[in-house]
């Protein structure tokens, strides 16, 4: 879990993905569409990719990706990005931690 805080660490929003997961690519899309620049991390571009998709499932994600964390906390995956996209509370929580500016 260490490797997962450093890669979060001082980053407003950061989306763990894997390439070929369409889930993380329209959830990548989502977020940006508010004009938001995450920094991402692609698990199977990343040479030490299992060990951060293995703290993440630690973490209690299932499936791992998409792992959003916003402001450096985990909010979730797609199933939570989109319940806060639906109760209009998805762009606060980004302009909160500095993702976005508006």
């Amino acid at each position: 879990m260490d490797t997962v805080n450093r890669l979060v660490e001082e980053k407003a929003l950061v989306i763990f993905s894997r390439s070929s997961c369409c889930i993380s690519h329209s959830v990548m899309q989502l977020i940006s569409s508010y004009g938001a620049n995450a920094t991402v991390y692609e698990l199977d571009d990343m040479s030490n990719g299992q060990e951060v998709d293995k703290a993440l499932q630690r973490l209690g994600l299932r499936p791992s990706v998409p792992a959003v964390f916003i402001g450096q906390k985990l909010i979730g995956s797609a199933k939570e990005i989109i319940s806060l996209q639906v109760q209009g509370k998805l762009m606060p929580m980004l302009k909160e931690a500095g993702a976005i500016w508006l």
